[in-house]
């Protein structure tokens, strides 16, 4: 494990906005994050006023004066959604073409058309994960269910043993996977590199989906035997449109960003010459902005004009992507602010000088702290943001492979037993008939498989690399 230079951090360190002591910082960060969790969970406050009231709570209860939590709360939602907002805006527009050209119901047509059988849970593991990729997490979910209610009705499959599957997939993108918003804003708290969080990432993600979709399903189905409810079956977008994008052409359009984002890690780690020409030119199309912008192009025409789209509904659907992010954003900056009043106030240091003599591990203090919060507020995204925040300062003085196994050990735990403080609880729960034994039966030991299983193979990537 990477061991911390404190007294190189220390040098570096900002002179905090108070002078509180570490007991008093201790009882603030508690203080706060118990603001948050109350405003979210006991008076169904949004997100992010809970946040921006939690960040103004944490300042005072550590004694720093109000103009300068606001400036750093204001400081840090600014830098994050710079950092991340446009990120965030370019894989909407993409899901959403996705979604609306029929380019999602093509690549589960051609799948789905090749498999049957033993082989159908793996397929819906394979088709959730390609098209998890540019989705946001509920957009993935309102766009898979019509497929998996179908399959498990004209297959006469287990609800479950389909379902399950294509959750996980869903559920492990949208947790260790950028450019989804958590891993995004985990990454630009902590200053890892997004190419090689993404190529670790995906060796995570593999086995650990493999465990939480295909093989615990078969438990799942013996656990809660339901059949598929006829009245959540939608119309899917396809049905309305002529003539849809090719398969090859669709996953292609998908999976561009992801090669691009790869492609510069890789040549990041065999060349290592910033003057090299190759190197030069994968920095550019490999940055996050460049790669998933020359997807959203690229889409325009494989996905958009291939469905016979005019110009004007391309537009339309340009705009109509944008419109239900205005939250994710608010409450991503928020979280960014939170982050930064944290950091302002001192705690960073704090978690330095406590953490020097701890025995426990950073990647699964990480894990731990990501759990806590997730627990008590029900969001995978507060929990990252949050547990992203307040051990940024212990990834300093780490190397490029552990910076980024830091933020899957985040991830990773911001998944931890989703239950009914959770919005995606109540919306499988929904859309798919159960009660809410059912469901925790399900999901929610689903979400925790991937969050231990996530972990584990966090930590064995720590012991070689």
């Amino acid at each position: 494990m990477t061991s911390l230079s404190v007294e190189m951090l220390a040098a570096d360190t900002v002179e905090p906005i108070t002078s509180a002591g570490d007991a008093q910082l201790g009882i603030a960060v508690l203080a706060g994050i118990a603001v948050i969790v109350l405003l979210i969970t006991r008076f169904k406050l949004h997100a992010f006023l809970a946040l921006t009231i939690g960040s103004l709570s944490l300042g005072l209860f550590a004694g720093a004066p109000l103009d300068k939590t606001i400036a750093s709360f204001t400081a840090g939602l600014g830098s994050t959604v710079a950092g991340v907002g446009v990120l965030i805006a370019l894989g909407a527009i993409l899901g959403k073409l996705l979604a609306d050209s029929g380019g999602a119901d093509q690549i589960v047509d051609t799948i789905l058309a090749r498999a049957s059988g033993r082989a159908m849970p793996w397929a819906m593991v394979l088709i959730a994960s390609v098209i998890g990729l540019p989705l946001f997490f509920e957009v993935g979910i309102v766009l898979l269910i019509p497929v998996v209610l179908m399959v498990a009705k004209r297959g006469n499959y287990s609800l479950m043993r389909i379902g399950i599957p294509a959750l996980a997939g869903l559920s492990v993108m949208h947790g260790l996977i950028p450019p989804h918003p958590g891993p995004l804003v985990a990454i630009d708290a902590i200053g890892a590199n997004l190419g090689v969080t993404l190529a670790l990432g995906l060796v995570v993600a593999i086995p650990t989906v493999i465990i939480a979709g295909p093989v615990f399903s078969k438990f799942a189905a013996r656990w809660v035997d339901i059949p598929a409810p006829e009245k959540m079956i939608p119309q899917r977008a396809s049905e309305e449109l002529e003539k849809r994008p090719g398969f090859a052409a669709t996953v292609s359009t998908v999976l561009l960003p992801v090669v691009l984002m790869m492609a510069k890690a890789l040549v990041d780690i065999v060349v290592d010459d910033p003057a090299n020409p190759v190197q030069r030119v994968t920095d550019v199309i490999g940055s996050p902005l460049i790669a998933l912008l020359a997807a959203v192009l690229v889409g325009l025409f494989t996905l958009g004009r291939a469905a016979g789209f005019t110009k004007e509904r391309i537009g339309s659907t340009v705009e109509k992507s944008l419109a239900p992010i205005a939250g994710i954003l608010l409450i991503v900056g928020a979280g960014g602010g939170f982050k930064q009043t944290l950091i302002d106030i001192g705690v960073g240091q704090m978690i330095l000088d406590f953490s020097k003599d701890w025995a426990i591990p950073t990647l699964l203090l990480a894990w731990l702290i990501a759990v806590a919060i997730r627990l008590a507020t029900g969001s995978a995204t507060v929990a990252t943001i949050s547990a992203a925040g307040l051990v940024a300062p212990l990834a300093a003085d780490m190397s490029t492979s552990h910076a980024a196994l830091l933020v899957l050990a985040i991830g990773a735990g911001s998944l931890f037993f989703s239950h009914v403080n959770d919005a995606g609880f109540w919306l499988v729960k929904e859309y798919f008939g159960m009660s809410v034994g059912q469901t925790i039966k399900t999901w929610s030991v689903m979400e925790t498989i991937i969050s231990v299983v996530g972990i584990v193979f966090v930590l064995l990537l720590s012991l070689v690399l």
